[in-house]
């Protein structure tokens, strides 16, 4: 189990690698589309740079929901976490929209007998190596998201797999405009327009599931059944009710009221109580956050 400082160390590391990656690939985009007399790859390396803003988001949420609590934020600050992630998600939305209309109104130019521009051989490889290299940022951040449980982490990870999906359109389209002549240029807005419903998908995915953590929703059904296990099979513990639980950035935080033999001494009941908040944080973690009010049971 990471503390949150190695936590919050970690993440910041893996995302601004990935940073640093998107700075190199976006102006080896930008150069490459204006002397390969690309558009499609130009609007790539505008979709690389809005990679880069979301990294420094997620960077700054990062490092703050990693804060201890203080007099202001008593719960500490992992909802900044889950707003980032919220957020990142809305920006995919919006690069998904960009991308959708982007590939209509070239198709749509085609289909009025316009022509697409044919692109030059060092688009094609700018669009392979954008491939590549946002497939492997997103394997590797998403290994390190899922190690550290981290919602922005993984959201961004997603972010740069949309690049990846970008980058095929892109050099589905500058491939079969130079191996196939001019009027095939029409296959990079196809694949544009067909990528960006996946983009959509987990854009939609990712928003959904931190919009719900900032209203106070429950975590997920196998979450809360095991915290019932956690409860029920301690010793001592006769019933239970009133169990509430909410995710609080990367914490799980649980009120809960359990029922103890009411012959027991209150020492005898605290023990107990103890004995639950400690299997609940061996489970979820120190900075897991659990209110045990203690009743008797009738």
């Amino acid at each position: 189990m990471h503390t949150e400082n190695e936590r919050s160390g970690t993440a910041v590391k893996v995302t601004t690698n990935g940073m640093i990656v998107n700075i190199i690939l976006t102006i080896f985009k930008f150069i490459a589309g204006i002397l390969g007399n690309s558009a499609a790859m130009i609007a790539d390396a505008i979709h690389s740079f809005s990679d880069f803003i979301t990294d420094i988001v997620v960077i700054v949420g990062i490092k703050v929901a990693g804060k201890p609590a203080d007099n202001n934020h008593h719960y500490g600050h992992g909802k900044i976490e889950t707003l980032c992630a919220a957020f990142v998600g809305i920006v995919l939305f919006i690069i998904g929209v960009e991308i959708f209309l982007g590939g209509l109104s070239k198709i749509l130019l085609v289909i009025n007998g316009g022509k697409l521009e044919q692109p030059g051989m060092i688009a094609l490889i700018a669009a392979v190596f954008s491939i590549l290299t946002k497939e492997w940022l997103y394997r590797y951040t998403l290994n390190y998201a899922n190690n550290l449980k981290s919602d922005a982490m993984v959201a961004n990870a997603w972010h740069h797999r949309s690049d990846a999906f970008s980058s095929v359109g892109t050099m589905l389209g500058i491939g079969g405009a130079i191996v196939l002549g001019g009027k095939w240029a029409v296959l990079d807005p196809i694949a544009a327009v067909i990528l960006s419903f996946f983009i959509f998908k987990v854009a939609f995915e990712i928003t959904y599931k931190n919009t719900n953590e900032l209203t106070e929703a429950a975590p997920a059904k196998d979450v809360i059944e095991d915290i019932q296990q956690i409860i029920t099979s301690t010793d001592g513990v006769k019933d239970f009710h009133k169990l509430k639980t909410r995710r609080v950035g990367n914490n799980i935080a649980t009120d809960v009221h359990i029922q103890v033999d009411m012959n027991l001494s209150l020492i005898e009941a605290h023990d107990i109580c103890s004995e639950v908040e400690k299997r609940f944080r061996e489970k979820y973690g120190n900075d897991s956050i659990l209110y045990i009010h203690c009743e008797p049971y009738t």
